[in-house]
């Protein structure tokens, strides 16, 4: 299992469009084979920052089953215009 992490800075004054919008834009991650789950966790000392967790079954299943999908744009669509700057995106492996 591969977990993906992107810390997402949202424009100040974006934060309740950006929940709303990311109820509708995680049914598109869903649907990809390989996700496995995910997470959104917001940051108690900054507001406007949130943690994305997912997790996936392979990297490949990330990388390039959802980056290259219909999915994908739709998601895009309705969230990258929130974030400033745009998101850093690690995957990391479980060592214990």
């Amino acid at each position: 299992m591969i977990l993906e992490v992107a810390i997402l800075d949202v424009k100040e004054g974006h934060q309740n469009q950006f929940k709303h919008d990311f109820k509708i834009a995680e049914t598109y991650i869903c649907s990809i084979n390989g996700y496995l789950g995910h997470s959104l966790k917001q940051c108690l000392e900054r507001p406007n920052r949130y943690i994305l967790l997912v997790d996936w079954k392979t990297l490949e299943a990330h990388e390039i089953g959802f980056r290259n999908s219909d999915a994908y744009l739709e998601w895009k669509h309705l969230l990258h215009h929130h974030y400033a700057p745009f998101p850093t995106v690690e995957h990391f492996k479980t060592i214990f």
